[in-house]
């Protein structure tokens, strides 16, 4: 049976070297004999706290913060001194700080990087010295959020994701690395803010781009070649294809696309199996076919195929709009992502005068009983849309995931109010629970935090050697296996955020088997397999210290 290394960690830091390394940093909290023992007297004060104590006193400091970006700064510069304490905050404040850690806070922390940056945490590749790069989240800051381009703004993302990783799935902070590929920006707010940290120049494009993010998974394979390397926040011109491109080359997966699709498909499993109805008797419509709307449409095609469908009729079930209404065959100016979307028939009967099928009329036409809202803009839900559904769906599952909280389709009370109570919904960014005729729903939050950090723990824990659609499928059911939505049809469609890291380990379980399934992970038993991933589960606690 394997078993996990114990004892003390060997430490060669000494004095303000040891202070100033914030994953072994234990601050006030160093006891009196590694005080001697690490040349730590006179550079703290007598006085000794417990983790406990230093807990309590951050949470009234950061409780002292005036308004969301302040606590976010106040937690980063947090995670800078002390890695632990950071994280144990973290932990037992989990549904306060994450949205503010993270969603939607990190999108401001973005757009005001320049202004509130403090101290440099990651790598940044810049295109003006790829000729210097040798050396995973990674980002080239192009789609941050809703928000757009932001240029080596972007770097948040990366920083924040690695953040969760540690948080929800246990990843050691020191094992993980967040990389900011400077491209350029074509955003000219910040191509004209003094105090912009990145490369000014118009974002580069073409041969070039390639040619330089090859050099990147070039050097990553070679002084990483077992690593986990998650693209996060590429523009859809560019997410689809480098995924493509490099996804039999080494462990890798696109969260924005493959992430968001099985946090989707657990949601709606959670609320299919809620309501008493089967996945394979839903029809589907995604309102926007950028990368989220790409991933949901591939991992529903495979589930549905996985439940007895032809590839024709699944795809007879999936509908996809853009903003210039239905994708279908025939229609010009389609994308090459976009076709593997599009509906394989001309719907030249559901068109307008103007040859385009409004999303209106896919409502009323295909009769979709689960509305994915993926489009970036707010409000792009309204009653018209929505009430519609009640004619054939008795709870019609509508989920605006975009984010940050401005951008989404719809808030929960409009959806309630629109469907008469009768909606299950499940949002991308957080929102606070809604009393609708004197019971309060909890809304679920449909966040790619119930997938990826158990994708980092189960592919760790059995050596993955690729991410696999089967690995994202075996996910998403494990997920709606935890769904409070088991016990009654209007309880939360996800489990609660202080659950998170016991669901990521029982997902990161059927992750880890299908891995095996695949032949592309270490063959152990099951036993072995839930050890591993408790032996890797990360608790942010303080060991104990040897000097060497």
């Amino acid at each position: 049976m394997f078993t996990c290394p114990t004892g003390p960690v060997p430490v060669s830091r000494r004095g303000r070297a040891l202070l100033e390394n914030p994953v072994l940093n234990k601050g006030t909290a160093f006891t009196e004999a590694e005080r001697t023992a690490f040349k730590l007297r006179g550079l703290l004060p007598p006085h000794i706290d417990s983790l406990e104590d230093q807990v309590s006193r951050s949470y009234e400091e950061y409780k002292h913060k005036d308004e969301d970006l302040q606590r976010h700064i106040f937690l980063r510069q947090l995670q800078d001194e002390n890695e632990t304490l950071f994280y144990r905050l973290l932990f037992e404040h989990i549904e306060e700080m994450t949205p503010v850690v993270y969603t939607p806070v990190v999108g401001r922390a973005c757009q005001r990087f320049g202004h509130i940056f403090r101290r440099p945490r990651g790598l940044y590749i810049s295109y003006p010295n790829r000729d210097q790069m040798d050396l995973i989240v990674v980002t080239d800051g192009e789609r941050i959020l809703g928000l757009g381009d932001q240029g080596a703004g972007g770097m948040g993302i990366p920083i924040g994701k690695l953040s969760l990783y540690s948080l929800c799935g246990g990843i050691h902070p020191r094992r993980t690395l967040p990389i900011l590929l400077d491209l350029g920006t074509d955003n000219q707010e910040r191509l004209a803010d003094p105090r912009y940290q990145g490369w000014r120049h118009e974002r580069v494009r073409g041969p070039e781009y390639d040619e330089f993010v090859e050099r990147f998974v070039q050097a990553v394979i070679r002084k990483f070649p077992h690593v986990l390397l998650q693209w996060e926040d590429f523009a859809s011109t560019n997410a689809e294809p480098l995924l493509r491109r490099y996804q039999n080359r080494l462990c890798t997966f696109n969260d924005d696309i493959q992430g968001t699709a099985a946090v989707i498909l657990g949601t709606i499993l959670s609320a299919v199996q809620a309501k008493g109805e089967r996945l394979q008797d839903q029809v589907f419509l995604s309102v926007g076919a950028g990368s989220a709307g790409f991933g949901a449409f591939a991992l529903l095609m495979r589930a549905l195929e996985s439940k007895g469908l032809t590839p024709e009729e699944a795809h007879a079930r999936v509908f996809v709009t853009d903003s210039k209404g239905l994708i279908f065959e025939g229609r010009e100016g389609v994308t090459p992502m976009k076709k593997t979307m599009q509906q394989l028939a001309s719907f030249s009967e559901w068109a307008g005068p103007d040859g385009r099928v409004a999303t209106e009329e896919v409502v009323r036409r295909a009769k979709p009983t689960v509305m994915i809202g993926a489009t970036g803009h707010a409000n792009t839900f309204n009653e018209a849309l929505i009430r519609p559904m009640l004619e054939f769906t008795e709870n019609p599952v509508i989920m605006p995931l975009s984010n940050p909280t401005s951008r989404a389709e719809a808030t929960p009370a409009e959806i309630l109010e629109w469907t008469d109570g009768r909606a299950l919904i499940a949002s991308g960014s957080p929102f606070e629970p809604v009393v609708y005729e004197g019971e309060t729903r909890v809304i679920a939050q449909c966040n790619n935090i119930y997938i990826f950090p158990a994708m980092g723990l189960g592919v760790g824990a059995v050596n993955a050697r690729r991410v696999s659609e089967g690995m994202f499928l075996a996910c998403a059911y494990a997920l709606a296996k935890e769904s409070p939505a088991r016990d009654g049809l209007h309880n939360p469609l996800l489990p609660a955020l202080p659950q998170i890291r016991e669901v990521s380990k029982r997902t990161a379980k059927a992750i880890a088997l299908a891995a095996q399934k695949d032949g592309t992970a270490d063959v152990v038993s099951e036993e072995e397999v839930v050890a591993r991933i408790e032996c890797k589960m990360w608790e942010p606690e303080y060991p104990r210290y040897r000097p060497v």
